[in-house]
């Protein structure tokens, strides 16, 4: 009687799986075999326990295990499988980790002073505790919107030109300088800006359009570039059967290609605005800082929140605590108001994006 032997390669074809839990049992017992070795290592070295040591040895342990008993019990390709899918995991944690990290810490130390009077007042006659950041996020939202109404106009004509009648020289020297523009260092913007206006203003020229024309200088490669490569995956029977219903190529960029690539486009003034709106150092340079109010963008000094966070910081006073706040406090307002931005683009993408791209 022949009795046929079953290969590694088989059992993945025969049906041969680890259960649900194993893989979460193999995790646990690495958890547990970690925080020992690592317990032991600390008591032995006199040292404290190493959390970070032991979330590294953990993650060594499971990955060996469950590779060495997926190859036993399923195979080699399902265990080569099983490998790559812990890797990948891991990699994910890594790089969730310190967003993760940053995100507490910010709201831990930020919600001290997350109150009405730090939404309601500035920094006017305050010397110690008390006070707020209205002034700040009004000059944070003034710039930001003055730069991208700048911004979004000279970088999506320029996306629509090289992607729809840029071809030769032209279009390559567009590109390459929009390529130089992407690397560009922020105080460059900064001190650009601050040069331009004070030809005209003269030295030590401070205002809140001079920081959205340095902030404008940073969105305009970003929004090319986005804008760029989603009108590029517009396809091309929607432009020809434009076409051969005798629309110009104009009118069929603005009522073809735009809308078809709206959602794209939005994301990217979005992912430009987020890219601006924590710059320090062309707004110190540019709009400076005050503990007034400022609603006028082309008139004296505008505070900005990341500014603010900067001057709380490092001009800290009496008692310590209370700038220390303010400042944990502006970050927190910082990240929330990307976040709203976010949301907004997201609610204007739904609302005018084709409804076959929904």
């Amino acid at each position: 009687m022949h009795v046929k032997t079953v290969s590694s390669t088989d059992k993945v074809f025969a049906g041969n799986r680890l259960q649900r839990w194993a893989p979460w049992v193999v995790l646990g017992g690495s958890a547990i075999a970690a925080s020992l070795i690592m317990g032991l290592l600390a008591a032995a070295a006199g040292n404290g326990f190493s959390i970070a040591g032991a979330v590294a040895l953990t993650a060594l342990l499971y990955t060996s295990m469950i590779t060495v008993l997926s190859a036993v019990v399923e195979g080699r390709r399902q265990a080569t499988d099983r490998f790559i899918t812990a890797l990948v995991s891991i990699a994910f944690i890594i790089a969730v980790l310190p967003l993760v990290s940053v995100a507490s810490e910010v709201i831990s130390n930020g919600l001290a002073r997350f109150d009405a009077e730090f939404f309601s007042s500035s920094m006017r006659n305050i010397t110690g505790e008390g006070g707020g950041a209205l002034h700040a996020m009004v000059g944070t939202l003034l710039i930001t919107l003055a730069a991208t109404v700048i911004a979004v106009p000279f970088g999506l004509l320029t996306a629509i030109y090289l992607v729809e009648y840029g071809k030769g020289r032209m279009a390559k020297i567009i590109t390459f300088l929009v390529d130089v523009m992407t690397g560009i260092p922020s105080i460059v913007a900064g001190l650009f800006a601050y040069a331009v206006f004070a030809i005209f203003f003269g030295p030590g020229v401070r205002m809140g359009i001079v920081g959205a024309v340095a902030l404008t200088v940073l969105m305009v490669p970003v929004i090319v570039r986005s804008c760029e490569e989603m009108l590029r995956l517009v396809p091309n029977e929607l432009r020809e059967a434009s076409y051969a219903l005798g629309v110009p190529k104009w009118l069929t960029i603005l009522k073809v290609v735009l809308p078809t690539a709206l959602a794209g486009i939005t994301t990217g003034v979005v992912l430009a605005i987020a890219r601006v709106i924590g710059e320090t150092a062309p707004l110190l340079i540019t709009a400076g800082f005050t503990a007034s109010m400022n609603y006028n963008l082309f008139d004296g000094r505008m505070q900005s929140l990341p500014v603010y966070v900067y001057t709380q910081y490092t001009n800290q006073g009496n008692p310590v605590f209370a700038f220390l706040d303010r400042a944990w406090a502006a970050a927190l307002a910082l990240i929330l108001i990307v976040m709203l931005l976010n949301l907004l683009a997201r609610l204007i993408t739904r609302k005018f994006a084709p409804k076959t791209a929904r």
